[in-house]
């Protein structure tokens, strides 16, 4: 019997936690599930990645509601993924920022990336249908955007391409707060099926230099000391670097994508296979080195349609 395609057959509901990690600065977290940022100013409330649909996002704004009642005026894009933009519409922004890189993927293949993940992992979209269309950016910056809650100063930064080429991260300069969105990911797999694997390590190594002493990861819990940040971002570049390098060395070598992700895999299963949605990420993952490595600089638009074919394509190459 075939492995079940990517997560559909993930149906556990997770536990939620929502911790304050700094004044002005909390965590919505979920057992490995996609996280959100909440920043809380003097006047208003921002928030960094909206979940996938209005219905999740609700959820997000009643925690924002035991805390505060300011007006939730700010939404921040990390990058184009639908199941960290498509809930904006909950919260009624006056405000949507995203980096130019961004707001043109979505341009490119927001529709075929939102039926893409729809299809991967059902269960987080839950109430698909409250979704009104694609969430399009209202202010659009280039590498940086400072923005002034009050007094807290905010700073949004496009920082060099990693998980696609426009992610942003949001840092609390004074708190020392990062939230990283899918640069970085803490006991869950990174997903790189639109990634740039030759310049993630070096925009890693930029968050490293910002000295971050409390993160919101893109998946996994929020973490509370620099040690444990370091420990983090350090633990995705090791990821990259491991998986990248064998793909690098297996096409070198002649071997095909089958061959390729068989032997990756056997590579990378001991160290990170307890980590979330290891099984899910790896066929995409190595997909995208693979090409990234050859003829592919940018990554090729994922639809529905080609997901399957690439997923049951390797299915039967390793034994998981």
């Amino acid at each position: 019997m075939s492995k079940q395609f990517a997560s559909v057959a993930d149906t556990e509901v997770k536990k939620v936690s929502f911790v304050k990690l700094a004044e002005g600065a909390y965590a919505y977290t979920a057992e490995g599930d996609p996280n959100t940022g909440i920043i809380i100013g003097d006047d208003a409330v921002m928030v960094v990645d909206t979940q996938a649909t209005p219905t999740m996002a609700r959820d997000v704004i009643r925690r924002i509601r035991e805390v505060t009642d300011l007006p939730i005026k700010h939404v921040v894009l990390t990058h184009y993924h639908a199941v960290r933009v498509l809930g904006a519409s909950a919260y009624e922004p006056e405000t949507i920022y995203a980096s130019r890189n961004t707001y043109n993927l979505i341009q490119e293949r927001g529709q075929q990336d939102f039926e893409s993940e729809l299809g991967r992992f059902p269960r987080l979209f839950a109430d698909v249908s409250s979704v009104p269309g694609l969430t399009w950016p209202t202010v659009v910056f280039e590498n940086k955007l400072t923005v002034f809650l009050g007094s807290l100063e905010v700073q949004i930064l496009h920082l060099g391409k990693g998980h696609s080429k426009g992610d942003t991260v949001v840092w609390l300069p004074k708190q020392k707060v990062l939230f990283s969105g899918d640069q970085v990911e803490y006991g869950a797999t990174p997903y790189t099926g639109d990634a740039y694997h030759e310049e993630w390590p070096s925009t890693l190594n930029q968050l490293l230099a910002l000295g971050p002493e409390k993160l919101v990861p893109g998946r996994g819990e929020a973490l509370t000391s620099a040690d444990e940040c370091r420990v983090a971002i350090e633990g995705t570049r090791d990821f990259l670097s491991d998986m990248y390098g064998n793909v690098k060395q297996c096409r070198a070598k002649g071997m095909d994508l089958a061959a390729t992700y068989a032997d990756t895999y056997r590579l990378l299963q001991p160290k990170y296979g307890q980590w979330v949605i290891f099984d899910h990420c790896l066929p995409f993952n190595i997909t995208r080195c693979y090409d990234e490595a050859g003829e592919y600089p940018d990554p090729r638009i994922w639809t529905a349609e080609r997901d399957q074919e690439m997923w049951h394509s390797l299915q039967s190459v390793v034994k998981q």
